[in-house]
């Protein structure tokens, strides 16, 4: 009759009543002072959707000796977002924003013709005594 054995309820072990631990005394901590955490730095993700590259020209590396750079941006940024931008990628104060939409322009190679692609880009005038390395060495 083993067989049927596996149908059988088992009988349950009875329960043992838990013992009673010692209350221990509760010791009260002093409070640590706060000390200012300062906010890890970090690139945001804007920066990325509106500054393209920056633009690195003979005029653009004039334009440095009186603390301006030059990027080239999305076509859809403002001067906000790109203040917004520099500002956090780089760690720096934007004093200006200048825009410039570039029109696109006709160009041929014998009888073939097409059109060089426009863009948008942006001078971006700092605080004095604040520098970008737009170009690491």
């Amino acid at each position: 009759m083993s067989l049927l054995d596996i149908f059988k309820k088992k009988k349950k072990p009875a329960k043992k009543t838990p013992e009673k631990e010692p209350v221990k005394a509760k010791v009260t901590e002093k409070p640590k002072p706060k000390v200012p955490v300062k906010p890890k730095t970090k690139i945001s993700a804007i920066a990325y959707r509106v500054l393209k590259e920056p633009h690195v020209t003979e005029k653009a590396t004039d334009l440095v000796k009186h603390n301006q750079y030059v990027f080239k941006i999305w076509p859809r940024t403002n001067k906000i977002e790109v203040k917004k931008a520099v500002e956090d990628l780089y760690g720096v104060e934007v004093k200006g924003v200048k825009i410039i939409r570039v029109p696109r322009k006709r160009r041929r190679l014998g009888r073939i013709q097409g059109w060089r692609k426009g863009y948008k880009k942006a001078i971006v005038k700092l605080k004095e005594g604040e520098k970008i390395e737009v170009l690491p060495r």
